[in-house]
């Protein structure tokens, strides 16, 4: 039996190509952001590393709102960001 290629994803915070289980995915569907830890959910999806040097440099540079070409609310991104300090490695 093969062994099964992981997916590789690229984080929108440092611009790395890592394995999709090292990365958290974030999904934007019917106007509302949550983070997608199951990386199932429906919608668009963007990943970012777990840790919190990534974080800031995505919610930075409006890496978010561009992956995702679309209006985020500023409280949305930052329910978000705090949600994802849950995950941070």
């Amino acid at each position: 039996m093969k062994n099964k290629k992981q997916p590789v994803r690229r984080c929108i915070g440092c611009m790395e190509s890592k394995d999709k289980n090292q990365l958290i995915r974030i999904a934007w569907y019917e106007g509302r952001l949550t983070v997608d830890p199951t990386g199932r959910a429906k919608g668009r999806g963007v990943y970012l590393c777990k840790n919190s040097s990534c974080r800031e440099k995505a919610l930075k540079k409006k890496a978010l709102q561009r992956s995702l070409q679309a209006n985020i609310p500023e409280e949305e991104l930052n329910r978000v960001f705090e949600e994802l300090k849950d995950y941070e490695q």
